[in-house]
């Protein structure tokens, strides 16, 4: 999983998942790549920023963006094509939260370059492989 974040036309940050790495569930791509702009920048307020994903964004991301004041999320991968792998614990659609967030200035645009981005994840129909259903389900 990965993702970068835009300002003005520029790539002004990078990240990938590294829970797995790090030993912490909390980080995801979004997640390492909101830190580290915010502690770069001195500031928790991204406002002008947009945020680009492989994945649709799981809750704890969606939140921290909307809170961050991430103005745009767009995403490749979509919660109907993508395994449930990614999303079965999960009760709730984060599309649910852009559209009932108090910032509902937020643009959300889905499905960019979807194939490219389903081919780094288990498909909707595909089997789990074994190493994948040992691991947090979010990754």
């Amino acid at each position: 999983m990965g993702c970068v974040i835009v300002r003005e036309g520029e790539i002004v940050m990078r990240a990938h998942n590294e829970a797995e790495m790090r030993s912490d569930p909390t980080a995801h791509a979004e997640m390492v790549g909101i830190r580290r702009l915010c502690e770069q920048w001195h500031t928790m307020d991204l406002k002008g920023c947009t945020l680009y994903c492989t994945l649709q964004p799981c809750g704890m991301c969606t939140f921290a963006a909307i809170w961050s004041g991430i103005e745009r999320i767009v995403y490749g991968a979509t919660r109907s094509e993508a395994n449930d792998i990614y999303f079965a614990t999960r009760h709730f659609d984060t599309e649910d939260f852009f559209r009932d967030s108090y910032k509902g200035s937020m643009q959300v645009t889905k499905g960019v370059l979807e194939e490219e981005c389903m081919e780094l994840y288990v498909g909707k129909d595909e089997p789990v492989p074994e190493e994948k259903k040992a691991k947090d389900p979010a990754h």
